[in-house]
């Protein structure tokens, strides 16, 4: 009998204003880690319902999809785990000034590309930076390249 394999599946949300990109500092399994707002799909909402949830839980910040960034897997060898994560451009629509932040999350902060690079907080995965640079490279699909029957 063979063991079920299942991806975990993320929305992440790429946003950037006046050069600088939203991220979020949080408690992770290895520490404290730099990441895009990026969480789990749940069931019965959309991928662009996913990052709309979780750029707002993680960061006050209610954003809108643009495009779809891309598609990437990473796999973390230590916990057998391979995330499938979808990376959405976003906009900010709104603040919830007061609004607290998910369980784990230290805090939402605006980076620029060289800021991150030399933040003294290691990064999630390297897909923080790749969705970065694919970002400032014009990479963008319609929204409509992932359909929900």
């Amino acid at each position: 009998m063979s063991e079920t394999w299942l991806p975990h599946v993320v929305a992440a949300a790429v946003v950037e204003r006046d050069g600088k990109f939203l991220l979020v500092e949080e408690h992770t399994a290895e520490g404290l880690r730099l990441n895009q707002p990026a969480g789990h799909w749940e069931r019965n909402e959309t991928l662009l319902d996913a990052v709309r949830r979780e750029a707002l839980e993680e960061t006050a910040h209610h954003v809108e999809p643009l495009a779809l960034l891309g598609c990437y897997s990473t796999h973390y060898p230590r916990r057998d785990i391979t995330y499938l994560r979808f990376a959405y451009v976003c906009s900010v629509t709104g603040f919830d000034a007061g609004r607290a932040l998910d369980h784990g999350i230290v805090r939402a902060v605006w980076l620029t590309p060289e800021e991150l690079s030399s933040h003294p907080t290691p990064h999630r995965s390297s897909l923080v930076v790749r969705c970065i640079e694919d970002y400032l490279a014009g990479r963008r699909f319609p929204l409509d390249f992932v359909s929900h029957a």
